[in-house]
């Protein structure tokens, strides 16, 4: 008889157990998104960098992903500019994220395990900051010029980004 699955939640190490809980669930998106990146990567070096008619590339996707994770690190939970990143970024992460068009910057001739090392070195900046967190900085707001925002709601929102990417990374396959 095969062993029923046990689903729980193992928070990721943190301060506090809110912050690990929502990590977590940032860490479940990404192993999601590495799968699907890794099928995708199993095929051939076409797929990774070349383009759908309907959706950008498995590259293009991975790289909008890191992307997007680093800026809202720094811009919304760090209250810093984009010229606060770290001196890496720009080797990580030369474009912007849109091109002058709006749509995303499209990323090829780069290999998947490139990819795979952004968004590695990325997380391991996320989970530095949050990983440390208080409780009441994890909760206080930090006041944007269009919003307010709590790097609680960033961590869900980084989640769900990720979980919407992959769903276009699974449609490559």
């Amino acid at each position: 008889m095969t062993p029923r699955p046990f689903l729980i939640l193992t928070p990721s190490p943190a301060t506090t157990p809110e912050v690990g809980a929502l990590l977590a669930v940032l860490h479940g998106a990404r192993a999601v998104t590495l799968k699907s990146a890794r099928r995708i990567g199993n095929l051939d070096a076409a797929a990774v960098g070349g383009f759908s008619t309907h959706l950008p590339s498995a590259g293009t996707l991975l790289y909008h992903i890191a992307m997007i994770e680093l800026d809202w690190l720094y811009v919304e939970v760090l209250e810093k500019g984009e010229d606060d990143f770290p001196a890496e970024a720009r080797s990580w992460l030369p474009l912007n994220a849109r091109n002058s068009a709006g749509h995303l910057s499209p990323v090829t001739g780069e290999p998947l395990e490139r990819h795979l090392k952004r968004l590695d070195w990325v997380r391991g900046l996320t989970d530095g900051v949050f990983s440390a967190m208080t409780l009441g900085d994890f909760r206080r707001p930090r006041i944007m010029d269009a919003y307010d925002v709590t790097p609680e709601w960033v961590l869900m929102h980084l989640a769900l980004h990720e979980a919407h990417h992959e769903g276009q990374l699974a449609l490559l396959v």
